[in-house]
């Protein structure tokens, strides 16, 4: 065989590999979409938690988790546990007695991105979320919608 042909035949298993590869990886998945409104910083729920029951599309179930507002910021207590998110700015839009919420949590140390969006009347919460995973390679996406009531308004609800 001369040196071309097998230049030729490396370079053709070497592209058949990469094109092999590329086809198995995933497509970019969109973060969940939050409607569009005239946010602003959001105050209306400050020092106040809820407990909230999650159904996942992962089909895990009981999922459970403590939303948290403070200062102008959001924390979910589970999502802190699994990678230290911290407390995101969440913005708001009130309509009536029900305030709108939404937040972005990215977690600084793995490619997570969690989206929020839900509301708040009469101390219950609606919402709905997605954590994306974005890896080169592939990208992974969890859904859910949660409910939950307001905790009541104690020092161990709400953390420094």
């Amino acid at each position: 065989m001369t040196p071309i042909t097998q230049a030729a035949a490396i370079a053709c298993i070497t592209l058949g590999t990469g094109a092999a590869a590329a086809s198995v990886m995933n497509e970019d998945i969109p973060d969940m979409t939050v409607p569009e409104h005239a946010w602003t910083q959001g105050n209306e729920l400050n020092d106040a938690a809820f407990f909230i029951q999650a159904v996942l599309d992962n089909g895990a179930e009981g999922e459970t988790d403590t939303l948290v507002f403070k200062d102008g910021a959001f924390m979910s207590m589970d999502c802190q546990k699994y990678c230290d998110f911290g407390f995101s700015d969440y913005h708001t839009w009130v309509a009536g007695d029900v305030i709108h919420f939404t937040t972005v949590a990215t977690c600084p140390t793995a490619p997570h991105r969690v989206v929020w969006y839900g509301n708040v009347a009469d101390g219950e919460m609606t919402v709905q979320m997605s954590w994306t995973t974005r890896r080169w390679y592939w990208t992974h996406q969890i859904t859910g919608v949660a409910r939950g009531a307001r905790l009541p308004a104690d020092a161990s609800s709400v953390p420094g």
